[in-house]
This record gives C-alpha cells, structure tokens and sequence, in this order.
C-alpha cells in the first residue's frame, strides 16, 4: 500500500488527490461543503443589531451648555470670532518677530563686530614674541 491510499476513501478522491487539487474547491467534497456552509440543518435566526440612539454629553474642557451655546449661535457671530482669534494670533507673531529681529539688530551688528576685532587684535600685540630658542 501507498502512503496516499491511507489518506482518500476512493478512486475519485484519489486522482484528484494525486493531480494536487485543492478539495475546497471541489463541489462535492466535505472540504467545500463546510467552507461554503452546505447541508447545514441550524437554522439561525439573524442577530438583532441594537438601534443607535444619539447621546448629547460634555466634553472635556466644555461643557453641555457651552456647546449647544455655540451650535445655536448665528454662523456670523462664530465668523467673526473666528477671525478675531485668527487676527490676534497674529498680531502676536508679528509681535514675537519684531522682538527678534531687535535682539539680533543689539548683537549682530558692524560695530558690535568691529569692536570684537580691536579687542582680538590688542590680546594679540600684547602677548610676548615668540623667539626662536632651540633647547
């Protein structure tokens, strides 16, 4: 006996066992009867899925009232709001910029490095000469 023949219960099964074909694929093996779920004599009812109700709730940082406050206000209200908040942001940067630009104009300008350089040059004639003494 061959290993094989253990394995199939007839001729059928056995030849498409040995062409490599996939018995779930085949129609009438038990291989595809239980991946497509055939003869299954259960009849399940279907599961009754729960209807979603809306929830209002708070959220972090604001609270119930706040929001229906905002949702029942006028879009133009909310617009100008949002273009306040919008302009003041940037009045800050423009604010943040000017401040840098300031402090860079106190320490990055010519006399500031012109000075440096004097201040280099006096450290250096003020050191002793270098003499050529071999030892």
């Amino acid at each position: 006996k061959q290993w094989y023949q253990r394995r199939v219960r007839d001729k059928k099964s056995r030849n498409a066992y040995l062409m490599k074909k996939n018995p779930r694929k085949i129609a009438w093996t038990v291989l595809y009867r239980r991946k497509h779920k055939k003869g299954t004599e259960t009849d399940v009812a279907k599961k009754r899925t729960r209807k979603t109700t809306k929830f209002q709730r708070s959220i972090q940082g604001a609270t119930l009232e706040n929001i229906l406050a905002k949702r029942n206000q006028k879009p133009e209200v909310r617009k100008a709001q949002r273009e306040q908040v919008i302009r003041s942001q940037k009045e800050k940067l423009k604010a943040k910029k000017e401040a840098k630009q300031v402090n860079k104009k106190k320490t990055d300008t010519k006399a500031v490095r012109a000075a440096q350089k004097k201040i280099n040059k006096a450290n250096t004639k003020s050191r002793p000469a270098r003499t050529n003494v071999m030892m």
